[in-house]
């Protein structure tokens, strides 16, 4: 009788530990959900460390350089070049540069007019400056920059709020100068690393992954629209839709 219930305390401990082994199905779906994670986050991280690779490859000098169409920027004008304060405007010249290429020294593009297709000059002008780059000591400005720009507020119908730019009120300090457009340099591609960087970014790239990756590696889910809920009050389209505390009071009282 002692040997029985023994046997019988021995097979009830087995069956115990057996089905504490057994994995729920939300257990397995959890860890499932672990590995896809940890392996979309080792690929986002090979995908940073190709980017860098390809980034850091040396250019290498060519031995005969050769002409690709010429490039359009902007110079000091004469007078200013001239002057005592020519190395201040340089500097400034320096972060609000613009450069633009063409096949030809007219620089043309195609415009329809009257349903014909006609050429005009491409327009070119100075960068402005963004308000972060406004408040960011990397950017450079010193005070005495600052007092030649001119701060402006823009609509911007995809964000659906006002942008903020700087712009620099003394462009005729500036004249645009064309020069022939020189290759000097090569920057040689690894096929190895471009094809393993093609793979990666194409499978990081797919809808669901790049939610994940928005998700658990960047820390948000949607930081776009979270930003856009607080501010769409400001839009336009709602700017007319709001009602002051004591307006909402005056109108109970009349009634």
């Amino acid at each position: 009788m002692l040997y029985q219930t023994s046997y019988v305390l021995s097979l009830m401990e087995n069956k115990n530990l057996l089905f504490h082994r057994l994995r729920s199905a939300r257990s397995r779906k959890r860890t499932g959900k672990k590995d896809v994670e940890k392996q979309i986050r080792k690929k986002y991280q090979r995908s940073k460390e190709l980017w860098n690779l390809r980034r850091n490859i040396p250019w290498i000098p060519l031995e005969n350089p050769y002409q690709r169409g010429f490039v359009r920027f902007f110079v000091l004008s004469d007078d200013v070049k001239r002057s005592e304060d020519a190395d201040f405007y340089e500097g400034i010249l320096k972060k609000i540069n613009t450069y633009l290429y063409s096949e030809s020294r007219l620089f043309l593009k195609k415009r329809r007019k009257f349903g014909r297709r006609i050429y005009v000059e491409k327009p070119q002008r100075l960068n402005t400056i963004s308000s972060y780059a406004w408040t960011d000591p990397k950017f450079g400005l010193i005070p005495r920059e600052r007092q030649y720009f001119l701060k402006r507020e823009e609509y911007h119908p995809f964000r659906k709020r006002n942008e903020t730019y700087y712009e620099f009120i003394e462009p005729w300090r500036f004249t645009l100068r064309i020069r022939p457009h020189m290759i000097t340099h090569y920057k040689p591609v690894d096929a190895e690393i471009e094809k393993e960087y093609a793979e990666i970014e194409s499978y990081i790239s797919q809808y669901k992954v790049a939610g994940i990756i928005q998700k658990t590696i960047n820390g948000k889910s949607n930081a776009w629209k979270k930003e856009y809920e607080t501010e769409l009050i400001k839009s336009r389209k709602y700017s007319n839709c709001i009602i002051s505390p004591t307006e909402i009071a005056d109108y109970f009282e009349d009634l």
